[in-house]
């Protein structure tokens, strides 16, 4: 049985981002170097559309299944009809509320919340702050203020910093969160001294929104998943910092993790993250905080982005 060859299924939220595309194709690469086959099913934001992919890939005898979630309560029928079906379910990078979900593979969340938080307190430490949050339905968005509350409240409590706009981003479209922008920049006549934006593509809108007011570079926003156009915004300074995390090493471990789930292997993990039902087995990597100062040694050192392309658009003699 241990020689057999498995076929993990991927079922995942979206592809219309450049994050998920790395992921699916660092994930793909990893489980077929480790011998197994895979099937992918990207549902782009649909929750019928997903739980129809997941059952379609149970139907078909997948081994194991691995979860992106697009709405993290609504895919706990995944794990319910997987586990009916004999099949362990991988929550991977999102977890999966409310469910039995058998192993939890991401990044430390709340962490990446605090790094995106000491970032702009150490550009504003004292001032009006403007909270662009990630999507209500995401677990991660609310693990990720969980973190940037952690530094903020002393903050806020001691009067130093005052919370004049707060609001998640629905799907996390850059075009949401312009608009909330846009809102909390009328609502206080421009007086804004920084914004805690949950990942690139909020902070893309909020930047946007800024510089219509002529206030892009001067605001500090902070961003999440070192996607191109945020490493380009830093060196070009509009945009304070990202959070790496290096999803080579996450597809990887998933994708080790998830064969040996499917080869009936038990897994070992670490630590525990409850998901308002039980304690899920979590395997929990570090990200990075990246700024202009150490973007050549963390993003581009690994290979994550080319350096001719992150300095495109900043004068040539910046780059070595």
């Amino acid at each position: 049985m241990k020689n057999k060859k498995v076929v993990v299924g991927l079922s995942i939220d979206t592809l219309l981002e450049e994050r998920w595309l790395k992921d699916r194709d660092l994930f793909k690469v990893a489980v077929e170097r480790l011998g197994a086959e895979i099937e992918v099913q990207a549902a782009n934001g649909d929750d019928a559309k997903q739980i129809a992919q997941a059952e379609n890939m149970i139907s078909q005898g997948v081994d194991v299944l691995v979860v992106v979630p697009h709405n993290a309560e609504v895919s706990a029928a995944i794990v319910d009809k997987a586990h009916k079906a004999g099949i362990k379910v991988m929550s991977y990078d999102r977890l999966i509320v409310n469910s039995d979900v058998d192993l939890y593979v991401s990044f430390d969340n709340e962490k990446a919340g605090e790094l995106q938080a000491k970032a702009i307190v150490a550009k504003a430490p004292k001032g009006n702050y403007v909270l662009i949050e990630g999507a209500d339905t995401d677990n991660n968005a609310h693990m990720f203020k969980n973190g940037q509350m952690a530094i903020l409240k002393p903050l806020i409590e001691k009067g130093d910093i005052h919370i004049v706009f707060d609001q998640s981003t629905k799907e996390w479209k850059p075009a949401n969160a312009l608009a909330n922008m846009e809102t909390a920049l009328r609502a206080n006549r421009n007086q804004i001294d920084a914004v805690v934006a949950a990942n690139d593509a909020t902070a893309g809108g909020v930047i946007q929104a800024l510089a219509a007011e002529h206030l892009a570079g001067i605001i500090p926003v902070s961003g999440q998943d070192a996607e191109l156009a945020a490493a380009q915004r830093i060196v070009e300074g509009t945009q304070t910092m990202t959070v790496y995390k290096p999803i080579a090493k996450l597809a990887e471990k998933a994708a080790e993790l998830a064969v040996r789930m499917a080869r009936g292997e038990i897994i070992q993990a670490d630590r525990k993250v409850n998901n308002k039902k039980m304690d899920v087995p979590s395997i929990l990597l570090e990200p990075i905080a990246v700024d202009k100062f150490n973007i050549d040694d963390t993003i581009i050192a690994d290979g994550f982005h080319k350096k001719a392309e992150v300095y495109k658009n900043v004068k040539s003699e910046i780059i070595k």
